[in-house]
């Protein structure tokens, strides 16, 4: 792993942490950078669990209801990295950017360079940053940032946070899901795109002009509000408690989930996609991606919809 980066990192955590880095330090860390690229003329914004966190602060205690809390790679520890995105113009500055701050490069693989990506470590081995530019090119159905990461600040937008979560096919995981109960029950769904609220239209707009993406996230969407609406029997499984989930929260999510599929479903689809739609899945319709956590079939839907297998 060492000849990797571009000089030698000891991991070095404070004795107080008992070898766990603390969700506070990615929250402050996350946010820190992005002030400093502000400052530097970038435009880097923060995507992945961590950018729902922060919009989700002030509802900590659903997130605990849902044990969206300490679901890290390391035991204990909620978050193992800090992803970003920003534009593929704005590299070469990054890159002098991460220099400064004393985080170290990973040298660029075979990996790396075909998701356009690169990745830093903290200096004394807390963690590590993945940047992604343009696109999240990782993924089952790329996510396009490209004049949308002025938007918000200092993440992507509520309705990105969503995107990235139901373009998932091969491994969508307890986390997506529970992150994804946590964006829909803390924001509301609108037709047109405002800060705090997922933006139907501009959903329903991108979905039409990919059959792929279209069946993937309605497919989730669908199972989503399957599970809410079963949770007393399917929240077990992915470590639930059906007590802490009140009605009116269930309530509110599934009618958030149909307002955004019927909204799906209302949009005009043109000729492109009319045709793939008949094709169906008999042609394989999502990008396979290729990384250790990734798991046959539909990851936790596979898991928990038994009867649907």
């Amino acid at each position: 792993m060492a000849w990797l980066l571009e000089k030698e990192i000891k991991r070095e955590l404070p004795r107080e942490w008992k070898g766990i880095v603390p969700t506070e330090v990615f929250l402050r860390e996350s946010q820190e950078i992005v002030e400093k690229a502000k400052e530097e003329g970038i435009i880097l914004r923060i995507l992945g669990g961590l950018s729902i966190a922060i919009h989700c602060q002030e509802h900590k205690e659903f997130a605990k209801k849902l044990g969206r809390i300490g679901t890290g790679v390391v035991k204990g520890q909620e978050y193992s990295d800090i992803d970003y995105v920003s534009y593929r113009k704005q590299r070469e500055k990054i890159k002098e950017l991460f220099d400064k701050i004393g985080y170290v490069k990973r040298r660029a693989t075979l990996s790396t360079a075909a998701s356009e990506r690169q990745i830093y470590y903290h200096p004394k081995g807390w963690f590590y940053v993945d940047i992604f530019f343009d696109k999240l090119l990782v993924a089952n159905h790329p996510i396009d940032f490209k004049g949308r990461l002025e938007l918000d600040y200092p993440t992507i937008t509520i309705t990105d946070m969503l995107l990235e979560k139901i373009q998932i096919w091969e491994a969508f995981s307890a986390k997506d899901l529970k992150d994804c109960l946590l964006l829909l029950k803390t924001h509301d769904i609108k037709e047109k795109g405002e800060k705090e609220s997922i933006d139907a239209s501009y959903i329903a707009k991108l979905l039409a002009q990919d059959w792929g993406f279209w069946y993937t996230a309605t497919t989730n969407l669908k199972n989503l509000k399957k599970f809410t609406s079963e949770i007393d029997k399917l929240g077990p499984e992915v470590e639930i408690d059906p007590k802490l989930i009140k009605k009116k929260d269930r309530k509110e999510i599934t009618s958030k989930i149909e307002a955004l599929l019927e909204r799906i479903d209302k949009e005009p689809k043109p000729f492109g996609w009319k045709m793939r739609a008949k094709v169906g899945t008999k042609k394989r319709w999502y990008n396979p991606v290729e990384r250790p956590e990734t798991v046959g079939g539909f990851g936790i839907w596979e898991a928990i919809l038994k009867e649907e297998s």
